[in-house]
């Protein structure tokens, strides 16, 4: 497939590629190879990129420009305070120094493709593909507009018009929400029949009904990102379309449980681990675990302290500490600068990676699966709605504990469990007793009620379970609520003002290739200022 429709950042160059693929020059000869857009192309190959594309995030190639991975140890990590960088050759610096985005006009590109495909092999017979190429449309269209603002959608993938109009922010989040809901009735047009058959081409392994149950869950992340936008935004009915899937699981079915999950699975011939892929694997000593992340879990005896994270060796050195006190892991703050940083890690000041889980192995041997869309998540956002009120006759703490439970099991965690700690270099120190239970009574876990208090505690455990997977999600929830509260104002962030960016500028293409149409979206939003510091209508 990638002879066929070459990979694009900008909307209006993937229209012309997929406008003029089938054409030759001159005396040159086709490629026997090659497929023309008339041609007759197996959606199953389609959907297999599309969903490699999914995990990646923002295209589909790992060094392309402009652009962050959304896998594991990655940019969106080190932004998401999970991991600081101490050393800029090894590691990078930690700077907020992001300018124009990347997009997700690839899968785009190729769910209208799918969708195409799919209307020429299937015609109206109900078939999973042209459910899918809705949703993949929206995740799209959701993936780009959370980042910059106004883009464009009604006339996006149109190949007869190569400089689409933007729709508003509120239009797109509309209009996505709408394809959705088109996405799951065409799931349950294919019948209970066929409801455990496995969608080919799908990397991940799921059937049918665990692909509408993706669909669903990811409706449900949609609308509780739009929770700023709830009152002042009637038309979309934000509280009543999560009320309504919640209510109506036949019609509406969700995640069920981490067996449901959206999760990337390692290997070593073609899909190393992250840390392997980038070459980092001899470096854990040049990046420690981030202060964010270790001063929530360490203060409430989380055992996800052990799986993240070594202890501080000089608290156990000097500080006559022992390796299952949570207070010997001390993470690192973004907000110094990497001389300082390099110079603290040095005298053993903060905590490293977990080289056995997640260093030792080229194929992520030790490490969990990453996950994309999972229920641990879907578990916070339920509890979040019922908390906000937006669901009634339901329980926001049973949800929430369901969810710690849930990311718990996903990091392979279990009562009484015998975990072995190391440190930075993988070489055993012990062993520690994972105690759930006691982390589950602890006063600052047990679900305070359905008032902010307990909001707080919500988007807090939804962090730590976003830790190294979900891609900008953490990022997101921070952006949207302000929990946990991130590090920032030093000159570690890298910014003129040491706060954290609100969005990214327009990708560069754009601006080049639809430059009228752009103008008008930045002068409706920003006063004709492309401004990362402002906040665009989704987090106003």
């Amino acid at each position: 497939m990638k002879k066929i429709f070459s990979p694009t950042i900008s909307l209006a160059m993937a229209m012309i590629v997929i406008a003029t693929a089938g054409c030759q020059k001159g005396d040159l000869l086709s490629n026997p190879n090659a497929a023309s857009e008339s041609s007759t192309v197996p959606v199953s190959l389609i959907l297999n990129h599309i969903t490699y594309s999914m995990y990646v995030g923002g295209g589909v190639t790992d060094n392309r420009p402009s652009a962050v991975n959304e896998i594991a140890w990655d940019l969106p990590f080190i932004w998401s305070q999970y991991h600081i960088s101490n050393y800029q050759y090894y590691r990078g610096n930690n700077f907020y120094n992001w300018s124009n985005s990347a997009t997700e006009y690839d899968m785009l590109k190729y769910a209208v493709l799918m969708e195409k495909q799919a209307n020429t092999q299937y015609g109206a017979t109900p078939n999973v593909y042209s459910a899918l190429s809705k949703f993949f449309k929206a995740y799209s269209f959701i993936w780009l507009t959370q980042r910059v603002g106004d883009i464009p959608t009604t006339e996006a993938g149109n190949v007869a018009n190569l400089t689409p109009s933007y729709n508003s922010q509120h239009d797109v989040y509309k209009i996505s929400l709408a394809l959705l809901d088109t996405a799951n009735t065409l799931m349950n047009n294919l019948g209970a029949a066929n409801a455990n058959t496995l969608v080919a081409g799908d990397i991940y392994g799921l059937t049918n009904l665990q692909w509408q149950k993706v669909i669903n869950t990811y409706k449900l992340r949609v609308l509780i990102s739009l929770s700023k936008r709830a009152v002042d935004n009637a038309d979309l009915n934000i509280p009543q379309q999560f009320a309504t899937i919640f209510n109506t699981p036949a019609t509406y079915p969700v995640l069920a449980a981490n067996t449901d999950n959206v999760k990337f699975v390692y290997n070593d011939a073609f899909n190393r681990y992250p840390i392997w892929s980038r070459g980092w694997n001899p470096y854990n000593s040049y990046s420690n675990i981030g202060k964010t992340f270790l001063d929530i879990t360490t203060a409430t005896n989380d055992p996800r302290t052990f799986i993240a994270a070594t202890p501080a060796p000089i608290q156990l050195t000097t500080g006559g500490k022992t390796i299952n006190d949570f207070t010997a892991y001390v993470g690192a703050d973004i907000n110094l600068d990497l001389a300082t940083l390099n110079t603290n890690s040095l005298n053993g000041q903060y905590s490293f990676a977990n080289y056995s889980r997640y260093y030792a192995s080229s194929f992520g041997a030790n490490a969990e699966p990453y996950i994309i869309i999972g229920y641990p998540e879907l578990c916070f956002n339920i509890a979040e709605a019922i908390n906000l009120g937006w669901v009634t006759g339901a329980s926001a703490a049973t949800w929430y504990n369901n969810g710690i439970k849930a990311s718990l099991s996903a990091y392979g965690l279990t009562q009484g469990q015998s975990f072995t700690i190391g440190d930075a270099s993988g070489a055993k120190l012990g062993t520690v007793a994972i105690d759930i239970n006691a982390f589950l009574a602890n006063p600052t876990v047990v679900y305070k009620g359905d008032n902010t208090n307990g909001r707080a505690q919500i988007l807090t455990q939804k962090y730590v379970a976003f830790f190294e997977n979900s891609g900008w999600e953490a990022f997101y929830n921070w952006r949207r609520t302000g929990v946990p509260a991130f590090s920032q104002g030093g000159s570690g962030i890298g910014t003129s003002t040491g706060l954290i960016p609100r969005r990214w500028q327009y990708p560069q293409d754009e601006i080049n290739y639809n430059g009228t149409n752009y103008t008008k979206a930045i002068t409706t939003q920003f006063a004709g200022k492309d401004d990362l510091t402002k906040d665009t209508w989704l987090t106003k």
